[in-house]
């Protein structure tokens, strides 16, 4: 007795969360929809991106006149009871048929022009547009005058051509995720994906496996009606809110690798122009000035502003870097244990600040200048500037190089920054 109160308490929670915020799943996919828009606008001509836009769309109105408010006003102005459900249903058999086209396409590529894939595509398309056609024809040969906003499936799993109509398209559909699952998991599954596009997929497989559950609560809680048993809890109540993760998670599947990609160019973007910051204000004590701050500016142009500014100061400093210390702040930084990689960036980090004392300290008018290339510094100024963070690494370099200084025997060449 007290599991089935738990389960009846489960199942009404549930069923409340699907009647009060069904618009959470809607507003979810016009979220996606509103993020892929301009990319879709700007590259209109690419037919798998109109394709995305076009599913997007398809099943933001699956939950739009799903609703049982929407289904109400459909039938209300329209004059015809339920029918909002072959105009629901059929929203439902275009979206599964343009999730098999989208993948049909992603697989094999644009450039695939092969007659089986032109025969996949127009299996697809006629085969649910027959579905399309047959649910309207059902509906206009059914006897359907009782509405049911949340439980017609089960209300009129018993009525002829109803039951057939309910039957037709909740099989279109299963067979659809079916294939869908499988094509999205095997690709999931295959090398060299980028991790957005890896994610975005998991969330794509997730969201069309919850739609399998769906479609099995839903073929159960029929099936019980034609056997005499009472299952009708599994079609209004597990269900409906199953179907709103399904349509978060796919939602959250086409926004991914998208979102994800955007922010992490961002990120990147703006740890390059951080990172800088320590050599940026070491050119700032030679120049005596700096990069104008831009209210507006985008981050992008920032970096570049930076990176300028650096390059501008350091060029005519790197041709008084003494090749010799750079030579010896290396071989001391490898006897430190640091890497190569680092030992160059400090011993160039080492070598920029001899010469930034070298500039201070030298009379006004006195250019004197080596014929040193030191060029490379120019390459790889974020490698100097992150090694400027640790004073301590590079005043360690720069001691144990002053104490090589009177060693016998040969320094190590100056490194190239890399």
């Amino acid at each position: 007795m007290r599991h089935a109160q738990l389960a009846l308490d489960v199942t009404g929670f549930l069923s409340a969360f699907y009647t009060s915020f069904w618009w959470i799943p809607a507003g979810v996919l016009a979220a996606a929809l509103a993020i892929k828009l301009p990319t879709i606008i700007r590259l209109w001509k690419d037919p798998l991106l109109r394709a995305v836009g076009g599913l997007l769309l398809l099943a933001c109105s699956v939950f739009v006149f799903v609703a049982p408010s929407t289904i109400a006003w459909v039938n209300r102005i329209t004059g015809v009871p339920n029918i909002s459900a072959p105009w629901v249903y059929s929203l439902l058999t275009a979206f599964c048929g343009s999730c098999l086209l989208l993948i049909i396409a992603w697989r094999n590529g644009l450039s695939d022009r092969s007659a089986a894939t032109r025969r996949a595509m127009r299996w697809v398309i006629c085969v649910y547009s027959g579905v399309i056609v047959a649910l309207w024809v059902l509906f206009a040969l059914a006897n359907a005058s009782v509405e049911r906003l949340t439980d017609l499936d089960t209300y009129y799993a018993n009525t002829p051509f109803m039951r057939e109509l309910i039957l037709l398209y909740l099989l279109a559909h299963a067979v659809a995720v079916l294939i869908t699952s499988r094509l999205l998991w095997n690709w999931v599954r295959t090398d060299g994906l980028d991790a957005w596009l890896r994610w975005g997929l998991t969330f794509l497989g997730a969201g069309y496996g919850l739609n399998l559950i769906f479609d099995v609560a839903k073929l159960t809680a029929v099936v019980a009606r034609w056997t005499g048993h009472d299952l009708d809890w599994l079609s209004t109540g597990v269900a409906p809110p199953v179907a709103c993760l399904s349509a978060v998670a796919i939602a959250i599947g086409f926004i991914l690798p998208h979102v994800g990609q955007y922010l992490h160019d961002r990120w990147r973007v703006r740890l390059a122009h951080h990172e800088l910051r320590p050599l940026y204000l070491l050119m700032r004590s030679v120049n005596g000035g700096g990069v104008p701050w831009l209210l507006r500016g985008t981050a992008e142009l920032r970096l570049t502003r930076r990176e300028t500014f650096i390059r501008d100061v350091l060029l005519p400093l790197a041709r008084r870097i003494d090749a010799d210390l750079r030579g010896r702040s290396y071989a001391a930084a490898l006897a430190l244990g640091f890497p190569p990689e680092r030992a160059r960036a400090l011993a160039a980090a080492v070598a920029i600040l001899d010469a930034v004392d070298g500039t201070r300290d030298r009379p006004s008018g006195d250019d004197t200048a080596d014929d040193t290339d030191t060029t490379d510094l120019l390459q790889e100024i974020g490698a100097v500037s992150r090694a400027l963070r640790r004073p301590d690494a590079v005043e360690a370099v720069r001691t144990r190089a002053a104490a090589r200084a009177g060693a016998a025997g040969p320094s190590l060449p100056a490194p190239e920054v890399r």
